[in-house]
């Protein structure tokens, strides 16, 4: 890593490089501007950022139009990629967002891309601002290198910051308001599901469109959100806590014993899905009907979607407001979801069908938010502890156990256990040995964070 940045090229040859080779425009008409202060957003003490997502149903101008900003913030994505990956392959020459917009300005003047002048500026450029971050998510280790968006395979969605869109709040409806978005002239047709905190100005807008041909509008904002009064163990002072075994047997066991079945979405509408596909496979090769067959099966999977997300809400609800402390395990989810190989490929393909149709992921995912806005804490177990085969009565190592033994008994104490639960009932204490680690470690008057994960242990108390 060194030896590339010491080869980088820097100073009046990095910048003839951009201007000439790259046609990256120079900064001299900016540096002639008198230098004026960055005016950011600045937070309210107490406020965080939260995102409503609203559906709305655009005329046929508006999706057109839409359509072209999706397909506009697509391309130029991938031709900033492409020219950072250029600038630096072929010329060892580093670009950031900067360039990549004064490339943009030049790409808008030539007569072949001069159609990108009909999309809203700001909204290609919050394009390359992703990009930027995509490449820091990178540099910082967190993700892996960023590649091209496909037409068919990428998600179509634009940004839309606070110059981007127009925004009239109605009187006679606190919360809701006329939204006309930027090179459109008439407003949205949004279905207000629940109300906005009124008052309050979005900091920016994201339009996206489903495989399923739906629109929606994500609206951040930033409002207080009020922790939920602490859970105390009846009849004591020390915080609630409860242990969350996930698994596929069961979606969810609890310390209690109590186990939330698993909705198992996909089996249930598997018979129609195959028929879906059946006829998708009849339908002859970029013809009309093979676009409706295809939207029929985005329809059905953007349902079963909706009903998980909707099951998975209610559930991590229900857990926050009734514990102080949620313990997991450190679960390698992308590990457990790698493409089958071998003769058992057919059994691994269907232990991966059943991992996302549990989406432990946002599970996990909703815990984490709504932890850090009700006033939670979200213990995360290292992945290697033994909760499945320790006995929770005396703390016994037993051997390793199938996947498809349930239930087993102690051989030091005998007392038998439920897998599920004994795995839930030692995630708890575990869990809450952490808990106490970090919270006897920090200063009086503080509470501790709102995620506690075993790997960084270390680093919280420290911190602390």
């Amino acid at each position: 890593m060194g030896g590339e940045m010491a080869d980088r090229v820097t100073g009046e040859e990095a910048r003839r490089i951009k201007r000439d080779l790259l046609g990256v425009g120079d900064r001299t008409e900016h540096r002639k501007r008198a230098v004026a202060p960055m005016k950011g957003l600045i937070g309210q003490v107490g406020m965080q950022q939260r995102a409503y997502r609203f559906r709305f149903y655009p005329t046929a101008d508006q999706a057109a139009q839409l359509t072209q900003t999706f397909g506009a913030c697509r391309w130029v994505y991938n031709e900033g990629l492409a020219l950072r990956v250029k600038a630096w392959e072929d010329h060892r020459v580093s670009l950031g967002y900067a360039e990549t917009c004064r490339a943009l300005t030049g790409w808008k003047r030539v007569r072949a891309t001069a159609w990108l002048k009909e999309t809203s500026s700001t909204v290609l450029q919050q394009s390359l601002r992703h990009l930027d971050s995509a490449f820091s998510r990178f540099f910082k280790g967190s993700a892996k290198y960023p590649q091209r968006k496909s037409k068919h395979r990428s998600k179509d969605s634009a940004t839309y910051v606070r110059t981007g869109f127009r925004w009239v709040e109605d009187p006679d409806r606190p919360g809701t308001a006329s939204v006309t978005l930027a090179k459109q002239t008439t407003p949205l047709d949004i279905r207000w599901s629940r109300a906005l905190p009124p008052g309050q100005l979005p900091v920016k807008l994201n339009v996206t469109r489903d495989r399923a041909g739906r629109f929606f509008l994500s609206v951040l904002v930033e409002e207080a959100i009020v922790p939920l009064p602490t859970m105390f163990v009846p009849g004591g002072r020390e915080p609630k806590a409860v242990g969350l075994d996930l698994g596929l047997a069961t979606l969810v066991t609890m310390d209690d014993g109590e186990k939330l079945p698993h909705p198992r979405l996909l089996a249930q509408y598997e018979k129609q899905l195959a028929a879906l596909q059946r006829d998708l496979h009849r339908k002859q090769r970029d013809s009309k009907n093979r676009g409706k067959a295809r939207e029929r099966i985005a329809r059905l999977y953007a349902s079963i979607g909706d009903v998980r997300r909707d099951q998975l809400d209610q559930l991590t609800t229900r857990l926050v407001r009734e514990n102080q402390v949620l313990v997991v395990e450190d679960l390698p989810i992308a590990n457990l979801m790698r493409t089958p190989r071998g003769k058992n490929r057919r059994r691994k393909a269907a232990l991966n069908r059943s991992i996302s149709d549990a989406a432990w992921g946002e599970l996990l995912r909703q815990l984490r938010y709504k932890c850090a806005w009700y006033g939670r804490t979200l213990v995360i177990v290292d992945r290697f502890f033994p909760s499945t085969r320790r006995c929770s009565s005396c703390h016994a190592k037993g051997p390793k156990l199938d996947v498809s033994v349930r239930e087993w008994s102690c051989a030091e104490c005998g007392t038998a256990h439920d897998r599920d639960t004994n795995a839930a009932v030692n995630l708890r204490d575990e869990g809450m040995r952490l808990y106490w680690t970090v919270a006897m470690a920090l200063p009086p008057g503080r509470v501790p964070p709102s995620v506690i994960k075993a790997s960084e242990l270390l680093d919280l108390v420290t911190a602390a």
